[in-house]
């Protein structure tokens, strides 16, 4: 029995460590109410577990619905995150949050929501309250599509603010307005080693934030000639990061 759940990587349920050591890692709060109430895990059985950004297989020690402590036995191969930093105007809630999960599961290494000009008010105003929620998300999007890490995500950010976090060496805004300069082909250019990459809100980004960009060493680039939804050309533009990178 023990053999066949420790050949069963692919089908072996993966959390992602509260707190740990250097030979033992916990899981509290939701998690290990999750896995003592519902899952109804006993002591001995076997989970990947992820501890400090490293995925191992663990071995339950103790549970109760408050806290679930693992042994950490080898550290197993895993695929690293896409290095990519997603700057995504903030828009409606449940579009974004939809935006968030899936660049989360496409394996954004970093997501910074942006409060832009065309950004409603009352949006822009609740955002903050509202991040605790979307880490949430991330969280939970990681462990479905096992990911060994949870991306980070900042707090609401003015533009200006937002530009001053990027440190990529390639920096590419989708821009409606451009037709030649494709994502693609910008991608191919690049050095590839980080990438940031900009979606602005439903009715885009204003001329003074292009310029802002632009100043900035963003480069424009273009999905192609559809006019696409704010987290459709979230999806799209990782999912190319993704195969070229």
């Amino acid at each position: 029995m023990y053999d066949e759940v420790f050949l069963s990587l692919m089908t072996r349920r993966r959390f992602i460590a509260d707190t740990f050591t250097d030979t033992t890692a916990s899981l509290t709060g939701n998690q290990a109410s999750h896995l003592a109430r519902v899952l109804r895990a006993q002591p001995g059985q076997i989970f990947d577990v992820v501890s400090d950004g490293f995925l191992h297989r663990a071995e339950i020690l103790s549970v109760n619905d408050r806290e679930v402590v693992f042994a950490l036995y080898e550290e197993l191969e895993a695929d690293a995150a896409l290095p990519v930093h997603l700057l995504l105007a903030v828009f409606k809630f449940d579009h974004l949050e939809w935006g968030i999960e899936k660049a989360t599961e496409l394996g954004a290494a970093r997501i910074t929501p942006v409060l832009a000009r065309r950004t409603e008010k009352h949006l822009a105003q609740a955002a903050a309250k509202r991040v605790e929620r979307w880490r949430r998300i991330a969280l939970e999007s990681s462990k479905q599509s096992r990911r060994t890490d949870v991306p980070t995500i900042d707090e609401p950010q003015a533009l200006k603010d937002a530009l001053q976090l990027v440190t990529a060496a390639t920096k590419l805004l989708l821009a409606e307005t451009e037709q030649e300069n494709t994502i693609g082909a910008a991608i191919e250019e690049s050095s590839r080693e980080s990438l940031a990459l900009a979606i602005g809100p439903e009715g885009g980004w204003t001329a003074d934030e292009m310029q802002l960009f632009t100043e900035s060493g963003w480069k424009h680039v273009t999905l192609g000639p559809r006019i696409l939804r704010a987290e459709t050309a979230a999806i799209a533009g990782l999912a190319i990061c993704s195969a070229l990178l």
